[in-house]
């Protein structure tokens, strides 16, 4: 099974409290949000793998199972062409858990009218193959989101 894990520091929120119809309505995948602190804060990788996309505003790492985990920094912040965001790693880099891939300031993606939502959600699965997803309470970086069978 993979462990996901929050990349910030925030509340989980679930899915259905995201802003936008595409995440909500899990047609990305299933998974959850994080609603973050808002401060300058680095967004970790929520699993153990490769960075197979990297882009400012979002990545996606896969694990060894071959399970691909988006985390989604903001809603509609590619409209933001990467302004606010500093990537720390490159695309094709081994990561772990919990190391830090972009620092950015989600209370500036806020003032520019953006939503600094974040949806992590697990990749071309079913949502019967999550477990314990968690759609409440405050989390810290490497905190539990759901698990991955």
């Amino acid at each position: 099974m993979t462990v996901v894990t929050s990349p910030l520091a925030g509340t989980a929120i679930g899915l259905a409290n995201v802003p936008d119809p595409v995440f909500s309505g899990a047609m990305v995948g299933p998974g959850t949000a994080v609603d973050p602190e808002r401060k300058p804060i680095e967004a970790v990788a929520p699993v153990d793998g490769v960075l197979v996309s990297l882009h400012p505003h979002a990545y996606v790492v896969v694990d060894e199972q071959g399970h691909g985990v988006l985390t989604h920094l903001g809603i509609d912040t590619v409209q933001l062409n990467g302004e606010g965001f500093e990537l720390l790693v490159s695309k094709g880099d081994t990561v772990r858990r919990g190391q830090a891939l972009v620092r950015w300031d989600p209370s500036v993606i806020e003032a520019k009218g953006k939503s600094p939502v974040c949806p992590v959600i697990a990749l071309e699965a079913t949502m019967d193959a999550l477990s314990d997803v968690r759609e409440s309470d405050a989390v810290q970086p490497g905190d539990t989101l759901f698990g991955w069978e």
